[in-house]
């Protein structure tokens, strides 16, 4: 009974030494880890690195203030003013029509679809826009907004293509950050008398936010550098056009396509720089949009 006894307050207070063979597979694991994150990490440094050493070669004021018009491929000089208008008003479009549909699509399967038909059918046919190749996307508008409908080469034609691509992403981001807020909240809400449309609204989105604007920016990040929906259905110019809904209208992934096409130094060169400037527009929108997920974030006092 001594010995039995005594083998219980052993292990009831923890003795037991940890076998070498163990602290050796945790050491192992650990250090898999480490090298997983390495091998992560070297290849996005390395294409970061190219791109900001070959695009600071013409980042200067001229690539902000000038477009290509009347520009050559040979030629120095020329910017990208009018990619960059035409982006950020492609992307902002996008934006508009896009958040409030995807936020609204994951707020009803959440909060109020549960099991049935509609939500499901809702569900799989998110999956399938998450699985359409960009193109097909462009190639859809291109039929439907251009060639049945009539309208033109626009900036707005664009958006409605990359609004396609960017509803899934969000939806799926916006529905996962959803299940993530702790069912005590909505109960103490609806204890109080709350409705759940208040308290969807004030308690649910609210505690969620940070996570549904992630999911936003990753969405904006991936259709901000899409090209292929965007040649079918903005064209291609080289002049300033500041009016989305009318006529074709450049963008910073057409502008990197065609002058990456040109063997022309001067023109690769503008490439590596619209390509380093995409990537400072990016992390710039990512960077706002954390700061304004934080402060409006609950504070939990």
């Amino acid at each position: 009974m001594t010995t039995h006894s005594t083998g219980l307050t052993t292990h009831s207070t923890g003795l037991t030494p940890v076998s070498p063979g163990r602290k050796v597979k945790d050491r192992l694991v650990q250090a898999l880890v480490y090298l997983a994150f390495a091998l992560a990490v070297i290849p996005l440094v390395s294409v970061l690195w190219t791109v900001v050493v070959n695009g600071a070669k013409r980042l200067d004021l001229t690539f902000f203030q000038f477009s290509m018009n009347g520009i050559g491929g040979r030629d120095s000089g020329g910017g990208a003013y009018h990619a960059i208008i035409g982006t950020l008003e492609q992307v902002l479009i996008t934006s508009v029509i896009a958040v409030p549909l995807a936020v609204l699509t994951a707020i009803y399967l959440v909060e109020y679809a549960g099991n049935g038909r509609l939500g499901k059918a809702i569900s799989f046919t998110v999956d399938v826009m998450t699985g359409i190749p960009s193109i097909v996307a462009g190639l859809f508008v291109l039929a439907l907004w251009l060639l049945t409908v009539g309208f033109g080469f626009s900036g707005f034609a664009g958006a409605l293509s990359l609004t396609i691509l960017m509803i899934p992403t969000v939806v799926r981001a916006t529905e996962e950050m959803l299940k993530l807020v702790p069912n005590d909240l909505r109960e103490a809400s609806y204890a109080l008398g709350v409705p759940r449309w208040r308290t969807v609204c004030f308690v649910v989105l609210p505690t969620a936010m940070t996570g549904i604007v992630t999911g936003v920016m990753l969405a904006v990040a991936r259709v901000m550098g899409e090209t292929a929906p965007l040649l079918l259905t903005i064209f291609f110019t080289k002049a300033i056009n500041n009016n989305p809904f009318e006529g074709p209208q450049a963008s910073l992934p057409t502008f990197i396509w065609d002058q990456a096409s040109d063997p022309n130094q001067n023109s690769i060169d503008r490439a590596w720089t619209g390509a380093l400037v995409l990537i400072g527009i990016i992390m710039l929108l990512n960077l706002i949009a954390r700061f304004v997920a934080r402060r409006s974030a609950p504070t939990g006092r």
